[in-house]
C-alpha cells in the first residue's frame, strides 16, 4: 500500500537518543498504515498476505497451546494457515490499535476488534499482536516493513 510505503520512508527519519538509536520515529503512522493495509487483504484476498511476512523470518502463533499447536513458521505456511481457515468471507472490525517502536526500526502492533465471519451477525471479539521490522534489518533492500512476528486468538470466554 502506497501509504504504508510512505510511512516507512518517514520513519527512517530517526529518534536520537544516548541508550537506544535506530528507532522509528513516526511508530505511530506505520502501525496504522499497517493494520490498514493488513485488514483490508485479508478480508479481500487473504491469500495474498504472502508478501508481508517473510519466508526465513516470519512467525505466526494461532490459537496456539500445548494441547493445540498452532504456531507457524515463514510466509508459506503462515498464508497456508490463513487461507484453510474455515470460512468464506470475514470481516475485521478494528476497535484499537496500540502501537510502540522497538530497537532496531521496528514496530509494535497490538490490535483489538470484531470478526465478522461468513453470514454470522454476532461479532466473535479478536487481539492480534504484530512485530513488524525493518527488510533491510535482515540483509533485504530497505525501503519496507515485513511482519516478524503474529500473535492471533480469539478472545473467548
Amino acid at each position: 500500500s502506497l501509504l504504508f510505503t510512505r510511512a516507512f520512508r518517514k520513519s527512517h527519519a530517526t529518534m536520537a537518543t544516548p541508550a537506544m538509536s535506530n528507532i522509528c520515529a513516526n511508530f505511530e503512522e506505520v502501525g496504522q498504515a499497517f493494520a490498514q493495509h493488513y485488514y483490508q487483504q485479508f478480508d479481500g484476498d487473504r491469500s495474498q498476505l504472502g508478501p508481508l511476512y517473510n519466508e526465513t523470518h516470519s512467525m505466526l502463533n494461532f490459537e496456539h497451546s500445548a494441547s493445540r499447536p498452532g504456531q507457524f513458521k515463514g510466509a508459506q505456511s503462515i498464508v497456508e494457515k490463513l487461507v484453510s481457515l474455515p470460512f468464506q468471507r470475514v470481516q475485521h472490525q478494528v476497535v484499537t490499535i496500540d502501537t510502540q517502536p522497538t530497537p532496531n526500526g521496528g514496530v509494535l502492533v497490538f490490535v483489538c476488534g470484531n470478526l465478522l465471519i461468513d453470514s454470522e451477525t454476532q461479532p466473535q471479539k479478536f487481539a492480534q499482536t504484530f512485530q513488524l521490522m525493518p527488510t533491510d534489518s535482515v540483509g533485504l533492500p530497505a525501503g519496507s516493513y515485513f511482519i516478524f512476528n503474529d500473535v492471533f486468538r480469539l478472545n473467548v470466554g
